[in-house]
């Protein structure tokens, strides 16, 4: 695939001029190929119970060995969270983390969590509480009055720390074997939406005849949407990041949909995304910051007619189905849409053991859905 048919399926998506920051640097993938591809793909890892529980980063090294010795694994994929909602957002926490995926031998995506950043104001993650009657943040603080957080907890800050962290390179992969992308960092309309140049950790990349897309969509916090440090309304600063990255990640989607639609060979598509919008101990009520998403994946999964998978994680709980149908008992939180040619896995974490989820794409195959197969895709969870 040419980088300039990335650019015409943003112009599609009516995304305008589009700014390419190293656009003729080769292609990120051979959409023409007809391999079989294996995923391996977790999330919601390392947890810990407090903030000195360090026994699932412990294990984790291995955790990666097991991963790395399945000789038919060449991509691995994190769905979000790198630490639990019970333990701080710090700098050398995210450098740790950093330098675990460095025994990856393959190729690494990861879309960030909530728990990583739009979370980090939570004072159970190290961040504050708002004061009534000073009208101030009463923030967490260490035995020396240090701020135990990093900026205190402040959502912003900590996705930009998470960026300079593990986006280093824009358009270029974690692990071993680095792989080219497309980023919305590299990919965006300069004129009309400058912002979205923002958004390094959105990537699409094709392979095996299927388009795969990342966004930025954290679960936990309603889309961002828990007013930071509970004070009584919500900052211009917090109401602009949900509007801004909203925004990005949907032009992100109709971009990728735009590429798939006009490229015959694609057959199927699969959004990575760490949000769970049909999360049954939330509610209906918490996830209406999830319906712009919804709707857009339920319009562009029909328009496409091709088998769209859905990887999330946040809820912890391995589940296969599709929300998406009329006949699924959840798709009451998000009515009103019917798309067979959808479904959705949420990849199972947070407990020992530690588990990742074989994902095998076969571009031959073509499995009805069901618990295990759809279309290209069937898969397995894997415990080690």
């Amino acid at each position: 695939m040419k980088r300039t048919l990335i650019a015409a399926a943003m112009l599609a998506a009516g995304l305008g001029a589009i700014t390419s920051a190293n656009a003729g640097n080769g292609t990120p993938s051979n959409p023409d190929s007809a391999n079989v591809l294996t995923l391996a793909v977790y999330g919601d890892a390392p947890y810990g119970t407090t903030p000195t529980d360090t026994a699932e980063f412990a294990a984790t090294p291995a955790f990666i060995d097991s991963i790395n010795n399945d000789p038919h694994v060449s991509l691995v994929v994190h769905v979000g969270d790198i630490h639990s909602g019970k333990q701080f957002c710090t700098e050398a926490y995210d450098r740790a983390v950093f330098g675990l995926w460095g025994a990856f031998k393959d190729p690494l995506i990861y879309t960030p969590g909530d728990n990583e950043w739009s979370d980090c104001h939570k004072p159970a993650e190290g961040g504050g509480v708002w004061n009534k009657t000073t009208h101030q943040v009463d923030y967490v603080r260490d035995a020396g009055g240090n701020l135990v957080d990093y900026a205190g907890g402040d959502p912003v800050a900590n996705l930009a720390l998470v960026r300079s962290v593990f986006y280093p390179n824009p358009g270029t992969t974690l692990g071993g074997r680095k792989k080219e992308v497309f980023s919305q960092a590299q990919y965006f309309d300069s004129i009309n939406h400058p912002g979205d140049g923002k958004y390094v950790e959105n990537v699409i990349w094709v392979q095996s005849k299927t388009l795969f897309v990342s966004v930025n969509i954290p679960g936990g916090s309603n889309n961002d949407q828990d007013i930071w440090y509970g004070a009584p309304t919500m900052t211009a600063n917090q109401s602009s990041e949900i509007v801004e990255r909203s925004g990005a990640d949907l032009r992100w989607l109709d971009a990728a949909f735009a590429l798939a639609q006009n490229d015959a060979d694609i057959q199927a598509v699969v959004i990575v995304a760490q949000a769970d919008m049909w999360d049954p101990e939330k509610g209906a009520t918490h996830q209406a910051g999830y319906e712009p998403f919804v709707s857009n994946i339920a319009q562009h999964s029909t328009t496409f007619g091709k088998p769209v998978l859905m990887l999330n994680g946040d809820s912890h709980v391995y589940r296969s189905d599709n929300p998406l149908s009329a006949s699924d008992p959840l798709n009451y939180m998000h009515p009103g849409y019917d798309v067979p040619n959808f479904h959705r896995i949420v990849v199972h974490g947070s407990t020992f053991p530690l588990e990742w989820m074989r994902l095998v794409v076969d571009p031959r195959a073509n499995a009805p859905q069901g618990e295990s197969a759809f279309g290209p895709f069937r898969w397995e969870r894997v415990t080690e």
